[in-house]
């Protein structure tokens, strides 16, 4: 697909796509945690999410795909050995301070491995508290780079923003020369993003600056002027929650779309009519659509939520198989987990999945798409898939 053909194209960058590994992959389910404890007592995870709050819509996602990940991971039984797996769910409605709130809690009730995080600023406060406590953390669709390397303790279950940077980069090829514009929220997930374009085209020669709007903005025209005026060759977009649709109507408007090449991620399924007329001209990054993968894990995730997969249901699914994972090689030894997920290489929903040991980066695919059909009728076709190798972020330096 040439860069002629994608004069419009959108390639999100709120789009995400999660990786579930396969049970077999980690071993059965049933056999005993090898890194000691009590053989039969319960084991405490806590799931610390949007349930409620702009992303409320994600944080469904993710628990449904955790649940499917849980049972696919330990046979329907949701145990490993004789130990069951006591899930406690918990709100932060997307606010930092009640998820520290929250984890400090489970934490101190003897829980030992915390996941969710759906928004990137939640997760970069959950993660020095992991470290302080010395608990496992398994962080899901939050996006922000800077949760990769930040401690040890801390993984992740779904992408992140250079994953996606670099699977739009994939879309206009050669970037020297070119003048890239970045408009996205000013926040942790915005300005990760931000950070991720200077780094991947700018670092291939494209001149790259940014335009951050308020996440409590809701009059998008002021934006659209400053974007017109500088002219890019491509506008790339990072953009989550429920202004969406307002900020693409805005931009359709002022003729942003059909001025110059808009990237952006393929958001979750309800938010594709948003795009109205334009939806069928514009090709998308996704990190996960369904359809985009077809295997075992696949194909149990999309039986056990319904029929249909979504964006974040693989971040939720890959979770509890990272959990499964750390539970039976570590037990209750929370070192013994860490080393267990370090280096694991499994088949997940998305295909081949690697958790990379020097700064925990989740190594995953990627895709190109396109969608078809109209209002509530689209559909996303696949029209590339990216290996692991082709979307790698560099390796980071663990901090602690």
């Amino acid at each position: 697909m040439t860069v002629k053909a994608m004069r419009r194209a959108f390639v999100t960058a709120a789009t995400v796509i999660a990786v579930a590994a396969s049970a077999t992959a980690c071993g059965s389910p049933q056999e005993t945690a090898t890194g000691g404890g009590d053989a039969t007592a319960p084991v405490k995870v806590g799931i610390v999410y949007s349930q409620t709050g702009a992303l409320a819509s994600y944080g469904k996602q993710y628990l449904d795909g955790f649940k499917a990940g849980l049972a696919y991971a330990t046979d329907g039984t949701n145990k490993v050995g004789e130990r069951a797996i006591e899930v406690t769910e918990v709100d932060d409605a997307g606010d930092p301070a009640k998820a520290v709130s929250a984890a400090k809690d489970l934490i101190g009730k003897g829980t030992k491995i915390i996941a969710g995080s759906t928004a990137s600023g939640v997760a970069l406060q959950v993660a020095p508290l992991a470290a302080q406590n010395k608990v496992l953390f398994i962080s899901g669709p939050a996006a922000t780079d800077a949760v990769t390397g930040v401690n040890k303790y801390t993984f992740r279950s779904g992408r992140q923003s250079y994953q996606d940077v670099m699977t739009a980069k994939s879309f206009i090829g050669d970037a020297a020369g070119k003048k890239v514009v970045v408009f996205g929220q000013d926040s942790a997930f915005g300005k990760s993003n931000e950070t991720a374009v200077k780094a991947v085209l700018g670092g291939a020669g494209a001149t790259v600056s940014s335009v951050l709007a308020p996440a409590s903005a809701t009059d998008f025209t002021p934006f659209a002027s400053q974007l017109k005026t500088a002219k890019p060759d491509l506008l790339f977009v990072a953009w989550a929650g429920t202004t969406a649709p307002a900020m693409w109507q805005t931009l359709d408007q002022q003729g942003i779309l059909a001025s110059t090449t808009v990237v952006t991620g393929l958001d979750i399924r309800a938010s594709w009519p948003t795009f109205g007329a334009a939806g069928t001209k514009i090709s998308f990054l996704s990190h996960y659509f369904d359809g985009a993968s077809d295997n075992p894990a696949a194909q149990a995730a999309k039986k056990a939520v319904g029929g249909t997969l979504d964006l974040f249901h693989p971040d939720g699914f890959t979770a509890a198989q990272m959990v499964v994972r750390a539970v039976q090689e570590g037990g209750d030894d929370v070192d013994k987990m860490i080393g267990a997920l370090e280096g694991w290489s499994f088949d997940g929903v998305k295909g081949k999945m690697t958790v990379r040991a020097e700064d925990h980066a989740l190594l995953q695919p990627m895709y190109q798409a396109t969608l078809t059909g109209s209002g509530d009728q689209l559909t996303a076709k696949l029209e590339k898939a990216l290996t692991p190798e082709e979307v790698a972020p560099p390796a980071a330096a663990m901090k602690g």
